[in-house]
């Protein structure tokens, strides 16, 4: 059953001009090597980042750029361009190499690139306005929920850092106990002038986050 692409244009509000340029967006390069997504996927990413980056500026005019950046990095990675998707579900309208007609499961990347190629395929039959309206009411919950994001301690450490000895802080990991489902990192950290700073965590990626506020919180 082929897809209804007028249903996908009311959940957008959009009347797409050029049709094709609508079902090339939403066609991968499985499906077809030569007229495929990937060049209006990479225009797409481009146009989400500016105008998000827009946005963010607009409501955060005093908020610090390294938080800027982070709540910027939340809205436009993949996994935010798949919940998109996944919202108007996008996964219906997505061509992929498919020799036996079956319903199969598209791969989440497929369908976040997608959503970007649609993003791109907007911008170039009805201008900046009008993908610009589209973006900002599809993300629309996750920009309200970027309020709540903080900065990180490994992002404070290091900025402070940077800013006060020009150097990264050192990390280094101490030990890994426990079994292999369930293991304990030992992480510790320091700056130039600073003792090693030691904490735990079930990854590594938590016990550096766990050491920097420990240094952190030495500091002040």
């Amino acid at each position: 059953m082929k897809p209804d692409y007028q249903i996908l244009e009311k959940k957008l509000n959009v009347k797409f001009k050029n049709k094709n340029l609508l079902i090339k967006s939403l066609t991968h390069k499985s499906f077809n090597p030569n007229e495929n997504n990937e060049k209006i996927e990479f225009l797409g990413d481009r146009v989400l980042g500016l105008i998000i980056a827009q946005k963010l500026l607009k409501i955060y005019p005093k908020e610090k750029e390294g938080i800027l950046d982070k709540k910027f990095a939340s809205l436009v990675n993949k996994k935010t361009c798949l919940e998109i998707a996944k919202s108007i579900e996008l996964e219906k309208y997505i061509k992929t190499f498919n020799p036996k007609n079956k319903i199969i499961k598209i791969e989440d990347k497929i369908i976040s690139d997608s959503c970007e190629a649609l993003i791109g395929a907007v911008y170039l039959d009805k201008g900046f306005n009008v993908v610009e309206k589209v973006i900002l009411k599809l993300w629309k919950a996750h920009i309200e929920k970027s309020v709540i994001t903080q900065i990180d301690a490994k992002t404070k450490l290091q900025e402070l850092a940077l800013k006060k000895f020009k150097q990264l802080p050192t990390y280094k990991v101490i030990s890994n106990t426990g079994p292999r489902h369930k293991p304990i990192f030992k992480v510790a950290v320091k700056l130039p002038n600073t003792k090693y700073f030691t904490s735990s965590g079930k990854s590594k990626k938590d016990a550096e986050q766990n050491a920097a506020k420990e240094c952190l919180k030495n500091l002040n």
